[in-house]
């Protein structure tokens, strides 16, 4: 044992003169967070048990989670954040989006944020189309996608995309594409859109997500990022923190309305090993005893 916490402190020294980059900051909500790695692992919310989140006719709503992307998707495959109602996507630049690109803060290295809501329109399934916002990798972003009934915004941080229509979304999906179940982190597999794109997994952390009956940021105003954990109130329909303990594969809708998600593949809960490039061992050797 002796040796054991030798050979441990001599990889603790060993980490110290890396970048703090080289390793994810905590949550902004702190506590755990889900882990996909990008292969094979989501969550899910079961259609057959659960349907849909939603009911028919809600025209106010916000879907919003933190997150936090790590390696790019492939240049033909829409990465999966959220899907079923909504759907939050990211791409990588593959020289298709060069007159989006300028009219965005978009950087080099940048990934492109595409969020849409599924309605029908005469009776047939459609989308409400989305007009693509960088979302940078490598860090901390709130994303949300929310109608108050006459207006609809795509939200980045402090930056929200507004469309001046409200939008009911679908509560029946039969005829879309993509499979019918809530799911974080894409479908564990890759699904054909058309000839040339494919929907797919998400590869990051994701904290944080919430679904409410309200459109809860005015983003008429500045500086509307949420700066705390999430609460439940009545406009609430789920809520899931993700503090659950590390490897847990079980996440709890703390909303009261029961609406657990199940981790398949390896996605679970956790923090990875952070090490701050001057900061003192004390507390991740502590870690690393217990």
């Amino acid at each position: 044992m002796k040796h054991q916490h030798i050979l441990t402190y001599l990889f603790l020294i060993a980490l110290i003169p890396l970048s703090a980059k080289a390793f994810p900051p905590a949550s902004p909500a702190g506590g755990n967070y889900l882990i996909l790695d990008g292969v094979d692992d989501y969550a899910v919310l079961d259609f057959k048990t659960f349907g849909v989140l939603l009911p028919k006719g809600t025209a106010e709503f916000t879907f919003e989670a933190w997150v936090y992307p790590t390696t790019p998707p492939d240049e033909n495959i829409f990465a999966t954040i959220l899907s079923q109602q909504v759907q939050m996507e990211v791409m990588s630049d593959n020289g298709q989006w060069e007159n989006i690109k300028k009219l965005i803060d978009w950087q080099t290295g940048d990934l492109l944020l595409m969020i849409q809501g599924h309605i029908t329109v005469e009776g047939k399934p459609a989308t409400t189309g989305s007009r693509p916002i960088a979302l940078s990798p490598n860090q901390w972003s709130h994303i949300a996608y929310q109608s108050d009934g006459k207006e609809t915004a795509t939200i980045v941080n402090d930056l929200a995309i507004i469309q001046p229509r409200g939008t009911v979304l679908a509560h029946d999906l039969v005829g879309f594409d993509h499979p019918k179940d809530f799911t974080l982190g894409g479908f564990g597999e890759k699904i054909r859109i058309d000839d040339d794109f494919f929907w797919g997994p998400f590869a990051g952390y994701i904290d944080e997500v919430r679904v409410s009956t309200v459109a809860r940021y005015d983003v008429n105003k500045e500086g509307f990022t949420p700066r705390n954990k999430f609460r439940k109130d009545q406009e609430t329909i789920a809520l899931w923190h993700f503090d659950e303990p590390g490897w847990t594969q079980k996440f709890s809708d703390v909303s009261g309305h029961a609406h657990h998600l199940v981790g398949i593949g390896g996605a679970r809960t956790g923090i990875p090993l952070a090490v701050e490039a001057q900061g003192k061992l004390t507390t991740l050797w502590a870690r690393l005893k217990q």
